[in-house]
C-alpha cells in the first residue's frame, strides 16, 4: 500500500512539473512517504531529517514534505522538522501546499478532519506506475479490525472501499497497456464492500463477486492479493479463487499466533482451529496453492508453552513462507498498555526456532518441484541471473541470453532450496 501511495504522489509531482533528482543531493523538493506501523520505519526518518538539516545549511531551496501513515505521536515530532506534514489522504491539496501558505496552520499541529469522501479522492488519483508489468491496484483502505498490536486504524482511519467501476476500469487499462501482474490491495481485502452500477441500478458487492469480475477479463495476466483476514476468509471465497482464470494459486492468511489465548489477547476474532479448518478448505479445493503466513513472537504475555502451540502449528501447516516479527510496542495501540515482558533474547531464540522449522517445511515443498515445470514471471536480472515469481509466488533463477523482463516464461525447475528454486529456461509463454 505504501509503494501504491508513492505512485500516486509521483503522478501529482509530475502534473506539477517536477521532474525526478538523480540523487537527494540535487533536490529541490524532497517528500517522504512514512509508514508509522514499524519503529524501524520511524527510526529511518529521524535519520533522513539529520540529511536534510546539513544540506539546508548549504542550500536555501530544499523543502521537505513528509506523509503517509503517520501517527499522531510521530507527527508531533516531525512537525518542526519538515516544511510540511501532509496527511496521506490530503495529497490531492499537494499544489497548494507548495504554492501558498494556505494549508500553514498544519505545520503548528492543526489537524485537518477527515472524512471518507476525501479518502475516496485520494485514491482517485491515477498513478504514476513505478513497474512497466506489475501493477498495484487498491480497493480499498484503512481498517475496522483494531488488533492489539497494530496502529493501521489510528494512521488510515476505517475501512472505505472503492467502487466496482473504478477498479475494473484501471485494470482493464493495464490490461491494454500489458500488464502482465496485478495486485489488489487492502488492509483486509475480505471485507470489501464496494458499489457496482448496473442499469442505473446501484448494487453492493463484496471481495468474492469483485475477484470474479476481474477473473472474468480477458488477456493473459496474473491476479494476485492482500491482506487477508482469517476472521473473514468466507466459502464463497474459497470458490472464487478455485474457479479461477487469472487468480493465482498463492495466500499470505496471517495467523499471527498459534495459541487461542494470545489470539484473544492480540483481538484476532479466530481460533488456531478455524484457521486450520480455513486452510483445509483451501487445500482440497486448490491442491497446488502455496500459503505464506505472518508471526509475531514474543507478544506480552506470551510464556513458552503458547510459543510452542505456534511452533507445533508450523510443524502441521507447513507453510512456504512465513513472514516472522519480534514484537514491539506501538504508541496508541491496545498492547501498548501491556508489559513487554519476552526478552528480546528469548523472542531471539524463539525466532530462530520458527525458522528452523520454516526452513525444512518449505524446502521439503521446493523439492517436490524438481523436474516439474512452471510458469515464471521474470522481475528483474541480478549477476547472471534472470529472478521471477511463478504462480506460487516462489522465487525461481534461470540464466538466459534474452532480455527476459517483464515477461512470462515457461521453467523447467532443476534445483531446490528452502526459499528459491532454479531451472532452465524453456520458451516464452
Amino acid at each position: 500500500m505504501n509503494v501504491s501511495d508513492s505512485e500516486r504522489i509521483s503522478a501529482i509531482l509530475d502534473k506539477l512539473k517536477y521532474k525526478k533528482a538523480s540523487d537527494i543531493n540535487g533536490a529541490d523538493l524532497v517528500l517522504v512517504n512514512m509508514c508509522s506501523v514499524r519503529q524501524s520505519a520511524v527510526d529511518r526518518v529521524h535519520g533522513l531529517v539529520q540529511k536534510f538539516r546539513k544540506l539546508q545549511t548549504t542550500r536555501h531551496k530544499l523543502q521537505t514534505i513528509l506523509t503517509g501513515c503517520i501517527l499522531e505521536k510521530d507527527r508531533k515530532k516531525f512537525i518542526n522538522s519538515f516544511d510540511y506534514v501532509i496527511d496521506i489522504k490530503d495529497i490531492k491539496n499537494l499544489s497548494q501546499f507548495l504554492d501558498n501558505h494556505f494549508f500553514q496552520k498544519l505545520r503548528h499541529g492543526v489537524i485537518s478532519e477527515r472524512s471518507d469522501a476525501r479518502q475516496n479522492s485520494y485514491l482517485d488519483i491515477a498513478p504514476r506506475y513505478s513497474s512497466k508489468f506489475s501493477a498495484n491496484v487498491p480497493i480499498m483502505t484503512g481498517c475496522n479490525n483494531f488488533c492489539a498490536y497494530c496502529v493501521v486504524p489510528y494512521t488510515r482511519d476505517r475501512e472505505v472501499s472503492r467502487p466496482a467501476k473504478e477498479i475494473i476500469s484501471e485494470i482493464k487499462n493495464l490490461i491494454k497497456k500489458g500488464y502482465k501482474e496485478i495486485w489488489l490491495l487492502g488492509q483486509n481485502v475480505n471485507s470489501y464492500h464496494g458499489t457496482w452500477d448496473i442499469k442505473h441500478k446501484t448494487k453492493q458487492i463484496g471481495f468474492a463477486d469483485l475477484l470474479r469480475t476481474i477473473d472474468n477479463i480477458p488477456g493473459n495476466f496474473w491476479i494476485r492479493f492482500t491482506s487477508s483476514h482469517p476472521k473473514d476468509f468466507s466459502d464463497k471465497l474459497i470458490k472464487a479463487m478455485a474457479r479461477r482464470k487469472h487468480i493465482t494459486p498463492y495466500l499470505n492468511l496471517p495467523v499471527q499466533s498459534g495459541d487461542n489465548k494470545v489470539l484473544k489477547s492480540m483481538n484476532r476474532h479466530y481460533s488456531v482451529a478455524q484457521y486450520k479448518n480455513t486452510i483445509k478448505k483451501l487445500r482440497k479445493q486448490i491442491p497446488d496453492i502455496s500459503l505464506s503466513t505472518d508471526i509475531i513472537i514474543g507478544f506480552p504475555g506470551e510464556t513458552k508453552k503458547q510459543f510452542e502451540n505456534t511452533a507445533e502449528l508450523f510443524h502441521k501447516i507447513k507453510f512456504d513462507m512465513a513472514y516472522i516479527n519480534k514484537y514491539s510496542p506501538r504508541a496508541g495501540t491496545a498492547a501498548e498498555k501491556l508489559k513487554d515482558d519476552v526478552s528480546i533474547t528469548e523472542k531471539k531464540r524463539r525466532e530462530k526456532v520458527l525458522t528452523k522449522i520454516l526452513k525444512q517445511t518449505a524446502l521439503e515443498k521446493n523439492k517436490m518441484l524438481v523436474g516439474k515445470k512452471t510458469i515464471v514471471l521474470i522481475e528483474e536480472k541480478k549477476n547472471d541471473f534472470w529472478i521471477g515469481k511463478n504462480e506460487q509466488y516462489k522465487t525461481v533463477k534461470i540464466i538466459s541470453n534474452k532480455n527476459l523482463l517483464g515477461k512470462f516464461v515457461r521453467v523447467k525447475i532443476t534445483e531446490a532450496m528452502a526459499f528459491a528454486l532454479k531451472g532452465t529456461l524453456i520458451n516464452e509463454k
